[in-house]
């Protein structure tokens, strides 16, 4: 029995009665049940389409059973009870409870009218999006302007490569000026990371991004808007006038953004457990009044608001379901992660440091954002934060650049895959729910191999030293 659980600790039977998984501990099996998740992601919508879209939930089910189960055997089932509360309760219920007020307040937002998609207007659209998004949060701004951005395009011949630079300019490098913009800079203002202090560094990489993208951009859509030219017949119909319903909804939108800002000011040093997990009374709070928000919006907004839109519950669903196993299966990651020189993955921790100790400003930037291309950008970003020196006030001043670096990778690289960040998935699903043939998870990163690899080995050069 010893040395069958010994295989299935993969080598790490001294966690038995561990509080927690111990990431010095963990060999890389325990890491095969992401990889496979992530694999079903990646090639069920390509190979078998139907059966996905009716059982993509036993599907991250089953990988979520692959980790759980074999943890309890090995570890205890205190230890796997541990890991998924901590995983639901701490993190995946406020990152889905922020998810569902923002996509259902936006959701709540008619634009009324057809907005005819020319590579002026769309590059327009894709500019006022990332400006928002750091004002909104990537989530709020991509689920406000995805539904008007599709309409406005919904004759053009080619269509995809806008929802692509979408994605990459407002689901994600958009949002890095302000910590409400990306979870991950949120982290760092919770860790003490001055408010102006992301606006004043992060300016100057998010505007040569931001800028870069929407001169590429406009010259692609240029392109096919004069091969290919529009539909005979647009399927948004004209009116006298373009015009908004629902505009109480952006006073919600405000009051998200508040609760969000609120639970990282406001400190009462009031903690409850819950099944093992910590829950801090500021996000407590704040979780309950977002829940009041959605329910608020969905009160107020007229029927005919959301029909509008087409609103409906699936691209939640599938964001949900998916995210609850991935917030799960990573956790083992996460830990290997977080034991640094100590864990399996030492190799690709010791390259953020020279010999003398000093940081690769360079490999702060490039690690953090490739981990945060598959691994969820937000605890990733805290790993290299701690990994760098822990101390918001030192990486602050001295350690600047490294910080700068961590920032920047973990919200820029967030765009490289489908599960980078988690509005990338939701105008997946939204894009497809309106006919939009979306590029497979390979696909995309077809897409932003080519168009974002080269402009981040720019950054680096402008921005970092190795």
């Amino acid at each position: 029995m010893k040395k069958t659980l010994s295989l299935i600790c993969g080598l790490a039977p001294a966690l038995g009665h561990a509080a927690a998984l111990d990431g010095s501990q963990l060999s890389l099996l325990w890491a095969l049940p992401f990889a496979g998740i992530l694999l079903s992601i990646a090639l069920f919508p390509l190979l078998a389409p139907h059966f996905w879209h009716t059982h993509f939930g036993k599907v991250a089910a089953f990988w979520a059973a692959a980790f759980v189960l074999p943890c309890a055997l090995a570890f205890g089932w205190e230890v796997a009870g541990g890991v998924i509360a901590h995983a639901l309760i701490e993190e995946f219920i406020p990152f889905i409870l922020l998810l569902f007020a923002l996509y259902t307040v936006s959701g709540g937002i008619l634009v009324w009218g057809n907005l005819h998609g020319s590579p002026a207007l769309n590059t327009g659209l894709l500019a006022l999006g990332a400006v928002l998004a750091s004002l909104m949060g990537t989530t709020g701004a991509a689920m406000l302007l995805i539904r008007p951005l599709l309409k406005a395009n919904d004759n053009r011949r080619h269509n995809v490569h806008v929802v692509v630079f979408f994605i990459f300019l407002v689901a994600n490098i958009g949002g890095g000026l302000t910590p409400i913009g990306d979870p991950p800079l949120f982290l760092g203002f919770l860790k003490g990371v001055g408010f102006f202090w992301t606006l004043e560094h992060m300016f100057a990489p998010v505007a040569l991004c931001v800028l870069l993208l929407l001169a590429l951009f406009y010259a692609v859509d240029s392109h096919y808007f004069k091969k290919e030219g529009v539909l005979p017949r647009d399927k948004t119909p004209d009116t006298h006038g373009i015009k908004l319903y629902g505009k109480f909804n952006f006073l919600l939108i405000a009051a998200v953004v508040g609760a969000v800002v609120m639970s990282g000011i406001w400190r009462p040093g009031v903690e409850f457990r819950l099944a093992g997990a910590t829950l801090s009374l500021q996000n407590l709070v704040r979780d309950l009044l977002l829940v009041a928000i959605a329910l608020l919006s969905l009160w107020l907004t007229p029927r005919q608001v959301r029909a509008g839109n087409d609103f409906n519950w699936f691209p939640m669903q599938e964001v949900g379901k998916l995210f609850a196993a991935i917030f799960i299966v990573m956790a083992p990651a996460i830990a290997i992660l977080r034991a640094g020189e100590a864990g399996q993955l030492a190799p690709l921790v010791g390259l953020v440091f020279d010999a003398e100790g000093t940081p690769r400003d360079a490999m702060f930037f490039w690690m953090t954002g490739v981990l945060s291309a598959f691994l969820d950008n937000a605890p990733t970003y805290l790993v290299f934060f701690n990994l760098a020196h822990g101390d918001a006030q030192h990486l602050m001043g001295p350690m600047a650049s490294t910080l700068l670096a961590i920032s920047a990778g973990s919200v820029f690289m967030g765009a490289m895959s489908y599960i980078g960040n988690a509005p990338n998935f939701m105008v997946k699903a939204v894009a497809e729910d309106r006919g939009v043939k979306m590029p497979s998870f390979f696909g995309y990163m077809a897409w932003s191999a080519a168009i974002l690899l080269p402009l981040f080995v720019l950054v680096t050069v402008v921005f970092f030293h190795f």
